[in-house]
């Protein structure tokens, strides 16, 4: 899903990545304010686990890959906010060091993986355990639908912004300037393999990683 360099207009990037600067900005201060210090290695393990899992990637013909990414676990055990910088820092050294990325389609990135994709899957899970207690079968397997449906909301907007590209920005011939690609090819090449393999991957490893917490430091999670 990582997005690299010359498939998006600077324009696209500028845009997303001026609208990501109030949001860094925003989890900054709720992270000052409200993580305790005793949470700090527990984020910070976050955002290792959200790099590594990134790094197996699926390669698909839009230029982009498939992976899950860890952000709705994150976000239901220390809180979506957490996950955006989190998440955002894997991804930062992953453009930087890996190439894994481009450097400036990096807010554009951040917006999908580190910013929509926590906090759909942190109220889809909140929805779905309503009255449900800490642990229970109904928590788990709300944790994994959320994971699921959180990443899969994160590759559909990625399939959109390349998709958009051939219809905003062409050569005076109508050549594409961009990503060549539209709608009709970027959001099936995307959503196949997310719905099918990358989603359900993303859901057993938030499922998995969640009971695990709760399990064995159940005063991190949420409360249904």
């Amino acid at each position: 899903m990582h997005i690299p360099d010359g498939y998006l207009s600077p324009s696209t990037c500028l845009s997303i990545s001026t609208a990501m600067l109030p949001v860094w900005y925003k989890a900054s201060s709720v992270i000052k304010k409200n993580l305790d210090i005793s949470q700090v290695p527990y984020m910070a393990m976050g955002a290792v686990f959200s790099f590594l899992i990134m790094m197996f990637n699926i390669p698909i013909p839009n230029g982009t890959t498939a992976h899950a990414i860890g952000g709705v676990m994150i976000a239901i055990a220390l809180g979506p906010w957490v996950a955006v910088i989190g998440v955002s820092v894997a991804l930062f050294i992953q453009a930087i060091v890996f190439g894994d990325g481009g450097i400036l389609a990096f807010g554009v990135n951040a917006f999908n993986m580190a910013f929509v994709m926590p906090f759909v899957g942190y109220y889809i899970f909140n929805v779905l355990t309503k009255g449900a207690e800490v642990g229970s079968k109904r928590y788990i397997a709300a944790a994994g639908v959320a994971g699921y449906i959180g990443l899969n909301m994160a590759a559909l907007l990625a399939a959109i912004e390349f998709g958009i590209q051939p219809l905003l920005f062409t050569a005076a011939d109508g050549t594409p300037l961009y990503c060549p690609y539209g709608l009709n090819v970027t959001v099936p090449a995307m959503m196949m393999v997310h719905l099918t393999v990358a989603g359900v991957v993303e859901g057993i490893f938030t499922a998995i990683g969640i009971r695990y917490i709760t399990k064995n430091s159940p005063e991190l999670v949420l409360k249904g």
